[in-house]
Formats: structure tokens, C-alpha cells, sequence
């Protein structure tokens, strides 16, 4: 490949990641998709619509990264969630900090960009105050802390940590991948027709939708983006990728690898990246939806106390989702599309914190009461 066309390759690539992301922004804002409003929708008034919208989206990303796995179109084990090692305390504690982290700040990193582009002023905070964390997380102070323990308890195999590999090559099943996948999408589905509150058209579309992005993401990084021989290093690369392996929509880290291309603009190192362009693409995609509605408005802290309650969950989103290498959207669904078991370990966490922070709520305002 000539350098002409490895630098056409990448800005297509990041012109693909900012149209899906600018489309996942618009379908979040007008569907009201959320991962914490759909466990907080089950907590207080015992309704499944938009957990199911939630669940579906995984199924249908599950089935979907199957299936391209299984056509040779990407690569699973390539794939930026996961390795070989499961980080078992990591996934864990970081997800219980981000799930308390993204009720106390009223929605995690996605549902954040989308009040954005909206006109939420709140959200600027959180994103800000979120990426410096995670940013100190990743390269930092926390860094440090969490490298020297969270991070040394794990436990490694010799096959890649997905649900698929390990009931082939741990367990000794002859299940190929793909089978797995459909089997898996196949039991969400039916859980959801079990719950007897989503089988309207409008919920199956909208977790479609979801689903369907985060495949094209998985696509077009490990797909449109894989180069064979890098024209300089002669490398087999991931282009246009933080992490240099096949990533797909996440929301932690980018928003500090964002920040960081803003603040140092001149240095030629820092260059634009497909969580770059997702990040910017999402706040785009919902400002032009919140325009189109009428539902743009500006709106900024109603009280101290909200604050306080804003600024810890965003230190807790930052420091948690680095930690548990992803948030609700990086192992929620990205993670969970090709079964990573540090996502499932991640995202079960995530809903206990989210759980637990919404109990506390529930404390505090019967306090306040008496």
C-alpha cells in the first residue's frame, strides 16, 4: 500500500466513525436510550421497556459480531476487550465505582455527550472532570494505584477470555463461535418476550439500532481500518485506534484522549482516532436531533448539592471505566458483542453500583423527610 492510500484509508475510517457515532447520537437522544434510566426504570416503578431496549441491543450486537466473525470479516480475538487474562478484581471494583458514579451524574459517559449536544451545561462538567480522571487513570497518579492492585489479581489462560473460546477450548465443546453467539442473542431474546412489557415494534427497532452500530463500529475498525503492511513499518495495523487493535464505540477514555488532542493540537504525535471522531460524532448527532425537535435548552446546576453529587460521579465514571476497560457502552455493549467474560464481569457490577447508588438515594431523601 502506497502512503497516499494508507492516509485516504484512515480518513475514511474516521469518516465512518463520526457518521455512526453522529447517528448513534441522534437515536440515543430521540429513543431516550440509557443504560442507567433503564435500571432506575426496573428500581423505582418495576418497568422493563427500556431495559429491554438495552438487553435487545446486546442480543442483536452479539448475533451480528457472530456472524461477521464467522464470515472471516473480522477478527474477534483481535479485538481491543479482550486478551487472555481475566482481570477479575479490576472489572469488578471499576465497575462498582461506574455504576455508582453514573447515577450519582445522572447518566454515564454516552447519555453525557447526548445532554450535550442537547444544551446541558451539567454534562460539560461531568465530561471534563470524567476525562481527567480517566486520563490520570490511564496514564497517572490512579494509574499507579491501580496497576500496583486491582490490576496484579487476575487469572490467565491460554485461549482468549470470550464466552465462545472458553466453552470450545476450556471446556471442550465443539461450539464454533458463531454458534455460541446465536445461541446467546437467542436467550436474551426470549427473555425479553418473556417480561411481557417490550414486544412493541418501536423497542425491537430501537435495540436494533443500537445493536446494529456497534457491528458496523466492530466492521469498519477491524474491517475497513486493518491494514496488512503498514507502508512504512511493514506492520499488520489497526489504523486510526488508541489502543492499535480492533476497537469499537466506547466513552471513558476517548473523551480523554479528546481533551488531550484539544489541549497539545500542535504536537504532529497527537492525531485524530476513531473514539476522537466517536466522541465528537455523538454530541453532533444529538444536537442535530434536539434541534430538529425543539427539545434544545440550555440548563446548568439547580444546586450545590447537585454539584457535589455531579463531581463525584464523574471522578468515580473516570477512574471506574478506565479500570473496568470500558464503560456501559465500551463493555455493555462493545465488550459484550463478542462475550468478552471481563465484560460480563464488568456489567454486572456496573448494575449492582447502579443499584446500590440508587438505594442511597432512596436513604437520603427519606432523611431529609423526617
Amino acid at each position: 500500500m502506497s502512503p497516499a492510500d494508507f492516509l485516504l484509508q484512515g480518513q475514511l475510517v474516521l469518516l465512518g466513525a463520526f457518521l455512526l457515532s453522529t447517528a448513534l447520537g441522534a437515536l440515543l437522544h430521540r429513543s431516550h436510550f440509557c443504560t442507567m434510566g433503564s435500571i432506575s426504570d426496573v428500581v423505582h416503578a418495576g418497568s422493563w421497556v427500556r431495559a429491554n431496549q438495552w438487553i435487545l441491543a446486546i442480543a442483536f450486537s452479539v448475533l451480528g459480531v457472530g456472524l461477521l466473525h464467522g464470515l472471516n470479516l473480522i477478527d474477534i480475538e483481535r479485538a481491543s476487550v479482550v486478551s487472555h487474562r481475566l482481570t477479575w478484581l479490576s472489572d469488578a471494583m471499576g465497575g462498582l465505582m461506574f455504576g455508582i458514579g453514573m447515577v450519582l451524574s445522572s447518566g454515564c459517559g454516552a447519555k453525557m455527550l447526548v445532554r450535550l449536544g442537547s444544551g446541558n451545561l451539567k454534562s460539560l462538567v461531568v465530561l471534563l472532570v470524567m476525562g481527567i480522571s480517566s486520563f490520570a487513570t490511564l496514564k497517572g497518579i490512579t494509574a499507579v494505584l491501580r496497576v500496583n492492585t486491582v490490576d496484579q489479581f487476575f487469572i490467565e489462560a491460554n485461549f482468549t477470555m470470550t464466552l465462545g473460546h472458553w466453552l470450545h477450548q476450556g471446556l471442550g465443546l465443539a461450539m464454533p463461535l458463531w454458534l455460541t453467539a446465536v445461541a446467546f442473542a437467542v436467550v436474551l431474546m426470549a427473555f425479553v418476550l418473556w417480561t411481557g412489557q417490550a414486544r412493541s415494534r418501536p423497542t425491537w427497532w430501537i435495540g436494533l439500532g443500537v445493536g446494529l452500530i456497534v457491528c458496523l463500529a466492530w466492521l469498519l475498525s477491524g474491517n475497513v481500518g486493518h491494514v496488512l503492511e503498514h507502508p512504512e513499518t511493514l506492520e499488520d495495523v489497526y489504523i486510526k485506534t488508541n489502543s492499535n487493535r480492533m476497537e469499537a464505540l466506547t466513552f471513558v477514555a476517548p473523551v480523554a484522549y479528546a481533551i488531550d488532542w484539544v489541549m497539545y493540537f500542535s504536537d504532529t504525535n497527537k492525531t485524530l482516532t476513531i473514539g476522537i471522531m466517536s466522541v465528537v460524532g455523538v454530541i453532533f448527532g444529538a444536537h442535530l436531533s434536539a434541534r430538529r425537535s425543539g427539545h434544545f435548552r440550555w440548563e446548568s446546576f439547580a444546586s450545590v448539592s447537585d454539584f457535589k453529587h455531579h463531581l463525584v460521579g464523574a471522578v468515580l465514571m473516570g477512574v471506574g471505566g478506565v479500570t473496568a476497560m470500558g464503560c456501559t457502552f465500551g463493555q455493555g455493549l462493545s465488550g459484550m458483542s463478542v462475550l468478552s467474560l471481563n465484560a460480563m464481569v464488568a456489567l454486572l457490577f456496573m448494575v449492582l453500583g447502579a443499584w446500590l447508588a440508587f438505594r442511597y438515594q432512596s436513604w437520603a431523601m427519606d432523611r431529609d423527610a423526617a
